[in-house]
């Protein structure tokens, strides 16, 4: 089986090579890769490799019977395989599928303290599981939050190497255009991903066979999952409501106010009624939740409305396979990215900037037509982001940068389907660069952009 290369990769050596590691904690949605990468990791760096999965082995739940100490907890996983080797300094603990045992969490301080075994743990982790292990392994534990593939994590799966995106990168930099053929080949290559999502399965399917035949099935079967997780997992919450919140997204996005509305889940639905059931699919990395500013200044922490946002899903791939089967099918053979009222475009950036680690911010002002998609930052700086469905106008963009009522903002970022530009404070690029997006603001920061101190700000 074909191995993808992750990020999380580079992040397992670092993690092992740090003389005073902390139990690791690797979380995400189901099916993304964790348990891979963490396996292929362990077998290449460590004599004994001692793997543990909850939900296929739930005898091993009864490894704390004699307390928390890593004495006691390795002293009992011998005894129920005694074929399990501890070579200390030299083993690998992998305890999978962490959420159906979250109790074993509190074991890692133990662990940390005995020192003499590396430990990893993974799961999906929705809802109060992941808050029960926080809880019991707060402040002995390092956190990783692994998704889908990205895009420059697809574009290695399709052959490239580390080069592209420093290549690419430069192309932002300098305010350099991409040629016609760097242009096509990226776009082409980021519809594919579009249409494929960053799943790993459907990712490896496609890669091996050089066909996207299957994916749409495997991608439906992935939505049958999320939705067994959410019958399985929401503990104490009404499991009909998230149900309903989850089915209902697409249906939202594809109107032009794409804003979240509770009462178009329901007859009659409240947004208290449904009080945590956005939350639990956001902890579950289900959705992307893009959250509305109460007014475009900083700091962004803290700054938003509670009840206003949009709702994404985690993975584009998914959101295509949940459309109605001509929107697909329209995306999927005419590649058109303009379906759904251009949620598809909102949905593709919001993931990029997700998976960079930026969280999702919109602003729309009230009784006004002044809307902006996107918000990040520089140090010192607000960044409205402007994703454009046809290149035209960006009235709501240029209104942010040139009034005074916005002293944070001094320049706009747009995203379309033409190539890199610089112009009245406002810096375009292409889709498939979004991904980069974050990487070319801590450059800002660092005085490498031309363009950035052209506008004297």
């Amino acid at each position: 089986m074909t191995y993808l290369r992750r990020k999380i990769d580079a992040f397992l050596e670092q993690w092992k090579n740090d003389s005073d590691k902390k139990p690791l904690v690797v979380k995400g949605p189901r099916q993304v890769g964790k348990t891979e990468s963490i396996r292929r990791f362990g077998f290449a760096n460590y004599d004994s490799v001692i793997e543990i999965n909850f939900v296929e082995e739930s005898k091993y739940k009864s490894i704390i019977e004699d307390g928390y100490s890593a004495a006691s907890i390795v002293r009992n996983i011998s005894l129920l395989d005694p074929a399990k080797r501890f070579i200390e300094g030299r083993t690998l603990l992998f305890f999978d599928e962490l959420q159906e045992f979250p109790e074993i969490a509190t074991a890692l301080k133990f662990f940390k303290q005995d020192a003499r075994f590396d430990v990893i743990c993974s799961g999906s982790m929705p809802g109060i599981n992941y808050q029960r292990i926080e809880s019991n392994s707060v402040g002995y534990k390092t956190d990783f939050e692994m998704r889908s593939l990205d895009f420059e994590e697809f574009l290695w799966a399709k052959g490239y190497d580390n080069s592209l995106a420093g290549e690419m990168l430069a192309h932002l930099i300098e305010a350099r255009p991409f040629t016609n053929i760097q242009h096509k080949v990226l776009m082409d290559v980021f519809l594919d991903y579009c249409a494929l999502g960053g799943m790993p399965d459907v990712v490896r399917s496609y890669i091996d066979q050089n066909t996207f035949e299957g994916s749409l099935q495997t991608q439906r079967q992935l939505v049958l999952d999320y939705r067994e997780d959410i019958q399985k997992y929401a503990e104490g919450l009404d499991k009909g409501r998230i149900l309903n919140v989850f089915n209902h997204i697409p249906a939202q996005l594809a109107k032009e106010n794409k804003k979240f509305q509770m009462s178009k889940v329901a007859k009659n639905a409240r947004f208290k009624d449904y009080n945590g059931c956005v939350e639990w699919l956001e902890m579950a990395g289900m959705v992307n939740v893009c959250r509305c500013l109460s007014f475009p200044e900083l700091p962004l922490k803290g700054n938003y409305e509670e009840n206003k946002y949009k709702l994404y899903f985690g993975d584009t791939g998914l959101f295509i396979a949940m459309l109605d089967d001509e929107a697909s099918e329209d995306f999927r053979t005419n590649r058109n990215l303009g379906v759904y009222k251009g949620a598809l475009y909102e949905c593709i950036v919001g993931e990029a900037l997700v998976k960079s680690g930026c969280p999702l911010f919109y602003y729309k002002r009230e009784n006004s037509t002044l809307e902006e998609d996107f918000f990040v930052r520089t140090q010192s700086s607000l960044v409205p982001v402007e994703v454009k469905a046809k290149n035209g106008t960006s009235k709501s963009l240029r209104t942010l940068i040139a009034s005074d009522s916005y002293p944070d903002i001094h320049f706009g970022l747009k995203l379309t389907s033409g190539n890199v530009g610089f112009e009245n404070s406002i810096f375009t690029m292409p889709y498939f660069a979004a991904f980069l997006l974050k990487r070319l603001l801590g450059a800002c920061d660092k005085g490498e952009v031309a363009w950035f101190e052209k506008g004297q700000w």
